[in-house]
C-alpha cells in the first residue's frame, strides 16, 4: 500500500489470517520492525501468502500448516520451519502430524533435510513446552 492509501480487502483478510496463524505477538513484532525498505515486501506477503493462499477455504489451517512445514523443511528454510512449528499451537497441527510431514520430506526431499527439520522441531516443541509449563506455574 502506498502512503496515504487504505489497506485492500485482501490485505485486511491477510492480516487477520496471519494473526490467527502466527499470533498477535509475532505479527506485532514484525510490524514494529518494518521499514520503508521492506514495507512493500511485507504488504505483498500479507496479501499474497496470507490473504490469498492461507485464507482459502479448500484446506484447513491444520492442513496448510503441515504442507508449509514440509515445504520449508525440504527447501532448508530453517528459521521459517521453527516459526511455523510454533504456529501449530494455533493451526491445530499436532506433533504427530508434523512428524508424518517430515517423514515425507525424508523420502521426497532427502534425509538430511528431514533430519535437520526434526532437530528444529524437537527444539521448538521443547521451548513451547517449557513456556507452557512456566505459564501454568504463574
Amino acid at each position: 500500500m502506498a502512503e496515504n492509501s487504505a489497506p485492500s480487502g485482501r490485505f485486511q483478510q491477510g492480516m487477520q489470517t496471519r494473526r490467527s496463524v502466527l499470533g498477535d505477538a509475532h505479527v506485532d513484532r514484525a510490524e514494529a520492525n518494518k521499514t520503508a525498505f521492506d514495507q512493500p515486501f511485507q504488504e505483498m506477503i500479507t496479501e499474497g501468502a496470507w490473504g490469498t493462499v492461507w485464507s482459502r477455504s479448500e484446506w484447513t489451517k491444520r492442513e496448510r500448516s503441515m504442507v508449509t512445514i514440509a515445504l520449508l523443511a525440504a527447501l532448508g528454510h530453517h528459521d521459517e520451519v521453527a516459526m511455523h512449528i510454533r504456529a501449530t499451537a494455533n493451526t491445530g497441527a499436532t506433533p504427530e502430524d508434523i512428524r508424518e510431514a517430515l517423514m515425507h520430506v525424508a523420502i521426497y526431499a532427502g534425509v538430511p533435510a528431514a533430519n535437520h527439520a526434526f532437530k528444529i522441531a524437537k527444539a521448538t516443541y521443547a521451548e513451547m513446552d517449557a513456556a507452557n509449563a512456566a505459564g501454568e506455574q504463574k
